[in-house]
């Protein structure tokens, strides 16, 4: 592929590879999660939320953890599984990219509020520095949702300049 001179060119690419490049890791997060046992069935998952609550949650977050999250675990966790599944397929296809990236970006802002929480002492600037491993994700979900990251390298751009045919099949 050359890459032109036309800005909104190169800008459609660039976004189209950051979303392939997040699809990606989405499909890694999701697949061993869907085609093994241990983060939904063994206690993954729990391990994960009480982790957070030993430290890492904002405080508003542990009632919910420990009072609706930890209870639904077992179901949270193929939420989550087949979430991310979900969220990496659509990306990486360019499939409902903008549904994806609302429940996505949801997904990161709650996964945020419950693991990232820097302390109650901690200067301004730490509670972005302990959050670098989700707030990046939510931004992107965030420029997907407002931009046109389908436009190219994705499925509905391959329906959208197809070729129309003759309106006979015969032919």
């Amino acid at each position: 592929m050359a890459l032109t001179s036309d800005p909104n060119t190169r800008n459609s690419h660039a976004l189209a590879l950051l979303r392939v490049g997040v699809g990606i890791f989405f499909l890694i997060f999701g697949q061993y999660k869907v085609f093994g046992t241990a983060f939904t069935l063994h206690g993954g998952f729990q391990f994960w939320i009480n982790k957070f609550l030993e430290g890492g949650t904002y405080p508003f977050m542990a009632p919910v953890l420990r009072g609706f999250v930890l209870p639904h675990a077992t179901s949270i966790a193929f939420l989550v599984a087949y979430g991310e599944l979900a969220i990496g397929l659509a990306l990486v296809l360019g499939i409902l990219v903008r549904s994806a990236s609302f429940f996505g970006l949801i997904f990161m802002l709650t996964m945020l509020f419950s693991s990232d929480y820097p302390g109650a002492g901690a200067p301004f600037w730490q509670y972005f520095g302990a959050s670098l491993s989700h707030s990046v994700f939510a931004l992107c979900f965030a420029v997907f949702l407002i931009g046109r990251a389908d436009s190219v390298w994705s499925v509905e751009a391959l329906r959208k300049n197809r070729p129309k045919g003759n309106g006979d099949a015969n032919q």
